[in-house]
């Protein structure tokens, strides 16, 4: 799963998306790409009210350091332009969605061709390419 993409899930049961970013007990880390997917992480943090405690967000958003989108029930504005100066999207999700579920969405997405954040996303994680000094060469790039 080299090109597998990093995606966290809000979540207390590790089955559904039950949680506010803000005050989020868990979180579900999950390597995802076109065929399969593969829990990396599932971290704790203690009880946290939703508002009035911008430090909480800092450990949130560092533990997801390395992903390309956290599915939440809900997100506040000082979350979502933190997440987003990261290039981590937030994706809102109903009560009670399964991760199985919104994996399985994803899945299809990324054959179905993707949004402009997941493509953004996939883009990223490949990486340059090998051959792109063999074609400035084939195009007669000089220095």
């Amino acid at each position: 799963m080299d090109t597998a993409l990093k995606v966290a899930f809000a979540t207390t049961d590790m089955e559904t998306v039950n949680q506010h970013f803000g005050s989020a007990k868990s979180f579900a880390v999950y390597a995802v790409d076109m065929e399969n997917s593969e829990l990396l992480e599932a971290a704790q943090f203690g009880e946290l009210s939703q508002d009035g405690n911008e430090d909480k967000l800092s450990v949130k958003i560092e533990l997801l350091n390395g992903c390309s989108a956290v599915y939440c029930q809900a997100i506040g504005g000082s979350a979502i332009n933190q997440l987003v100066l990261k290039n981590i999207q937030p994706i809102k999700v109903h009560e009670g969605s399964k991760i199985k579920d919104l994996i399985v969405d994803l899945q299809n997405e990324m054959k179905a061709g993707p949004s402009s954040w997941l493509a953004k996303a996939i883009n990223q994680n490949k990486g340059p390419d090998p051959e792109r000094f063999n074609k400035m060469e084939d195009e007669g790039w000089d220095e």
